[in-house]
């Protein structure tokens, strides 16, 4: 267990916003109700762009007010976590334009830690996809989306590898994601696993279990408001002030 980390910087989108409060849990248990967590995440979040879920609009990952409040924060030891690559695979950039974004981001984090883990893409789930499953998840996540089967994987395929070769360079953690952590769903990590995928993610595969955590609670970290958003088109903006939960933990959200 690392007990010196006291902040948790955490990059993704769908699979970070379905599992965050385990995210934030975990963190609890291993680091302490002290615990920092500042997050860029939301359902179909680009590294690069602005990325539209439903009637939600989110600035790219890379534009978003995270970096202001870490360059403004008191330096801590750091944990950060860059996750959930693919999307901007399916929005139809390229493999190079979507390597580029990840590694831009992760040369912004090294400004504050070298303790940095970078997760591959589900590959080994995506790859056992039928065609027919594949095309119908695309039309029901990313409805513009007009990849082949065939370009998706090649594509896949090359930022993984790029992935690979970007943390070896830069000296991150690359975390490989287990198939077995997915079900029909090849893409989104299957809830009763959320604890075991993030506890390996984290670096912490035998983290204790916080068991502090209420519905209510759950159901607030859910439904707190990033810094910046449109829904139907409106502009709301939430100045980030860190609120701590009852059970512990400060969350910044972006």
């Amino acid at each position: 267990m690392d007990a010196e980390i006291a902040r948790v910087v955490a990059l993704g989108a769908s699979n970070l916003t379905r599992g965050f409060h385990t995210v934030v849990t975990t963190a609890r248990a291993a680091w302490g109700p002290e615990v920092e967590v500042l997050a860029a995440l939301g359902h179909g979040r680009s590294y690069g762009v602005h990325s539209t879920f439903l009637v939600r609009k989110l600035p790219g990952i890379l534009e978003c007010g995270l970096w202001r409040q870490l360059g403004r924060s008191a330096a801590l030891p750091t944990r950060a976590l860059i996750t959930d690559v693919g999307n901007d695979i399916l929005y139809g950039y390229s493999a190079q334009q979507t390597l580029d974004w990840v590694g831009e981001a992760v040369v912004r984090l090294q400004r504050f830690t070298r303790d940095i883990v970078l997760t591959d893409l589900p590959i080994d789930s995506i790859r056992r996809s039928s065609r027919a499953k594949f095309y119908a998840l695309r039309s029901l996540y990313v409805p513009s989306c007009r990849l082949s089967y065939e370009r998706l994987l090649e594509t896949a395929e090359r930022v993984n590898a790029g992935l690979a070769g970007l943390a070896a360079d830069r000296g991150a953690r690359f975390c490989h994601q287990h198939e077995s952590w997915y079900g029909f769903d090849p893409i989104h990590i299957r809830p009763a696993l959320w604890r075991e995928a993030w506890q390996e993610i984290l670096g912490l595969p035998r983290a204790a279990v916080d068991r502090r955590a209420s519905g209510a609670e759950v159901l607030r970290v859910y439904l707190m408001r990033p810094e910046r958003r449109w829904l139907f088109g409106v502009e709301q903006a939430t100045p980030q002030v860190g609120p701590r939960l009852p059970s512990g933990a400060r969350i910044w959200l972006y």
